[in-house]
């Protein structure tokens, strides 16, 4: 009885020395976007804070933006894209998955601000 208690006393051990080493052993490494952010520093990029508060540019950017969500044919990634509007026009950025998805999230935005409106910066990730 006594051996018995003191092999899974050594095992418990043993185990918890493994667990530690292994939890040891997976050092984190922090994201990189700096690539990514530097398109973003450009002095005519449109990023989200030049997004409009005007009712008719809140309501376009909405409207977009249900429609690409809608879309359950378009990945997360491309569900995520930035839409931006001001004064009527809509700026496309971000990253998708395929020319598929970059041509699709622009015919929507073109259906509902009109073609001439549509500004399409969207990426096909890994081009």
């Amino acid at each position: 009885m006594k051996q018995l208690a003191l092999i899974l006393v050594a095992s418990s051990v043993l185990l918890g020395l493994c667990t530690v080493t292994m939890a040891q052993d997976a050092a984190p490494v922090a994201p990189n976007n700096t690539a990514v952010n530097v398109r973003d520093r450009a002095p005519d990029a449109m990023t989200a804070g030049e997004q409009s508060n005007a009712k008719g540019d809140v309501a376009l950017t909405r409207k977009i933006r249900r429609a690409v969500v809608k879309d359950s044919s378009l990945s997360i990634l491309a569900h995520n894209v930035k839409i931006i509007t001001a004064n009527g026009n809509v700026t496309l950025r971000g990253p998708v998955n395929s020319e598929a998805e970059k041509v699709a999230i622009a015919s929507k935005a073109k259906a509902i601000a009109g073609a001439g409106n549509v500004d399409n910066q969207l990426e096909v990730k890994g081009q």
